[in-house]
């Protein structure tokens, strides 16, 4: 008896293994895919079969209501339409989805036993428009301020960037779950400005699934104390005594400086100086004049200043001054001319070498032992067949 219960549990479990395995390869045969849609777009929904048997295919919601049996839609939401039917595929579309649409939907096929595919729709939300905040609206150089950006009613939460002009700064994000299953995102931005900053933008950038190039931005107003530079429009070059001497002061800031003055260091401007707005004129200058003259801008922020050190030379000077010699120039010339004679050395011997020879001459060989001129003529006359051959070599 015990070994008939064994052989009949044995037979049960074969056939529950059995169908099991059937059931997960038949079940492979069934398929559909995950849908992200944002939300009043359309999404599609595609239930495939394949090597169909006749099986009858129908689309359920996540409630497991029919939304199609075959061709026919038995639920009276007219966002579904039937896109495509047949034995291998029944394709729905469902337009202006909203949250409400998502969920698990249902892809059934009427076999022994049915089968089910499962279609997740995710709804994209993006958030409403980033709204920028700054904590002061004018700034000073050298002070810290801080913005905020908030990216409210998005699904999935947003994430939110900073730049300062092509600078990303970073930020620090906080996100809040709201009532309605949506999230709200804050990010805190906190830096120091400097005069350079002056009219930058600050831009917030949030990036979603469901938009792109989402940003709002601000432009940074800094105010900053002056920069002064003294330029000296005339003379341009030495400063001698019975010329004019005229200094312009260049300066900028914010707010525009109100205030430029000129003065001496440790000593007073000469009486009969101009000082006309930002610029200083001497006449007839002489070395008593000497010294450092300074220019002093200043606003709310600050103040600034520049020194020209004044130095009076004779003047008579500097009219003596050797030329300045262009050392390059003068390389230049001895090189080239090295380069002539070596090229005429050249040409020289390759001349001489063609030219090379030989020629003889008969000296008179008695002419040297005679006694008297006559007798060294008659010498040499008859001398001229003994004599010796002599070579000699011209070039």
């Amino acid at each position: 008896m015990a070994n008939a219960r064994s052989g009949s549990l044995a037979t049960i479990l074969f056939l529950f293994m059995s169908s099991a395995a059937l059931h997960k390869v038949v079940s492979q045969n069934l398929v559909t895919d995950n849908v992200t849609v944002v939300e009043g777009e359309m999404a599609i929904i595609s239930c495939r079969v394949k090597n169909n048997d006749d099986s009858v295919i129908q689309l359920l919601n996540p409630n497991r209501q029919t939304i199609y049996f075959r061709d026919m839609r038995p639920l009276k939401d007219s966002r579904f339409q039937l896109v495509n039917f047949s034995d291998n595929e029944l394709r729905v579309s469902l337009s202006n989805v909203s949250l409400s649409d998502e969920g698990r939907y249902v892809c059934q096929l009427y076999t022994d036993p049915p089968q089910e595919a499962y279609a997740e729709i995710t709804v994209l939300i993006p958030p409403g428009n980033p709204i920028i905040e700054a904590r002061d609206e004018v700034l000073s150089e050298g002070n810290e301020t801080e913005m905020t950006c908030t990216a409210m009613s998005s699904k999935p939460a947003a994430i939110i960037r900073w730049m300062k002009g092509d600078k990303e700064l970073p930020g620090k994000p906080k996100v809040e779950l709201t009532y309605d299953k949506m999230y709200t995102v804050t990010s805190r931005l906190t830096f120091t400005v400097s005069k350079e900053d002056d009219g930058v933008p600050v831009i917030c950038i949030v990036d979603h699934p469901a938009v792109k190039d989402f940003q709002a931005q601000k432009y940074l107003e800094v105010q900053y104390k002056p920069e002064v530079k003294i330029v000296v429009e005339f003379p341009q070059g030495l400063t001698r005594e019975g010329e004019n001497l005229e200094l312009s002061c260049k300066f900028r800031g914010k707010p525009e400086p109100q205030r430029v003055n000129w003065l001496k260091v440790d000593d007073d401007v000469p009486s009969h100086a101009v000082i006309t707005g930002a610029d200083l004129y001497i006449e007839n200058l002489n070395k008593s004049y000497n010294g450092t003259y300074r220019c002093v801008a200043s606003n709310s922020i600050g103040e600034a200043y520049d020194d020209y050190t004044l130095y009076v030379y004779d003047s008579r000077a500097g009219e003596g001054a050797p030329r300045t010699v262009d050392h390059a120039v003068i390389g230049g010339v001895v090189a080239v001319v090295v380069f002539a004679m070596l090229c005429l050395l050249i040409v020289l011997g390759r001349y001489f070498a063609r030219h090379k020879g030989t020629y003889f001459t008969h000296e008179a060989k008695g002419a040297d032992d005679a006694a008297d001129a006559d007798t060294a003529i008659i010498n040499a006359e008859g001398g001229h067949t003994n004599s010796d051959e002599k070579k000699e070599y011209y070039i």
